[in-house]
């Protein structure tokens, strides 16, 4: 009877063991699974999240590139704009001068045209006056037999014929020069002169040239 139960304690106990063995290989199948699943769950996470670091780092270089862009843009249109102002400031500037000169031009004009008609005015008068001297020595050449003569010294001879009733050949002659005060001098050398024209021949000239 005894032996019968140690029999069957020793049965029981070998079931057991087989049991235990079993559990714990299953066990091991267990955990070795679950140990290659986390492996490759952590190497697919680490890939998955290494292609995204990349796409973050491609992101973040495209993001410099583009800021970049934008700076050199903003350079350029910086320049644009200054290089613009400059020319804005360089048409103002000719164009104030462009006034002046204008102006300038202007005043030239009307001075031209003050000058002009001064000159005209002068040109008539000297042109009557040419007219009344050129009648007058016309005069003297026929009633008087008056010849000018230009002779050294930047002088203009005057001889007169025709003085002397009795002697109507002889010639009296004077000349005339201006000075360095642009007054008239004169040499006589005739008595008819030196008596009747000679004080106030010169004098009357010097009045004449001054009017």
């Amino acid at each position: 009877m005894i032996e019968d139960e140690l029999a069957l304690f020793d049965k029981s106990i070998n079931e057991f063991w087989n049991k235990f063995k079993s559990t714990l290989s299953d066990t091991s199948c267990q955990m070795m699974g679950l140990r290659d699943t986390y492996k490759d769950s952590i190497k697919a996470l680490t890939e998955k999240l290494s292609v995204k670091l990349k796409e973050e780092e491609r992101m973040v270089e495209m993001f410099l590139e583009y800021q970049n862009q934008i700076c050199r843009r903003n350079k350029l249109i910086q320049e644009k704009k200054d290089n613009l102002l400059r020319l804005v400031a360089e048409i103002k500037d000719k164009n104030e001068k462009l006034e002046v000169l204008t102006a300038n031009i202007q005043d030239l004009k009307e001075e031209y045209a003050r000058k002009k008609e001064t000159i005209s005015a002068a040109n008539k008068a000297n042109e009557e006056k040419l007219k009344r001297l050129q009648t007058s020595a016309d005069l003297y050449k026929d009633r008087l037999g008056l010849e000018i003569r230009k002779i050294y010294g930047d002088k203009l001879q005057f001889i007169f014929t025709n003085i002397d009733p009795k002697h109507p050949e002889n010639p009296f002659m004077f000349s005339l020069h201006l000075n360095e005060a642009r007054e008239y001098e004169g040499q006589l050398s005739a008595e008819f002169f030196l008596d009747h024209c000679g004080q106030c021949l010169v004098p009357g000239l010097n009045v004449e040239s001054s009017n």
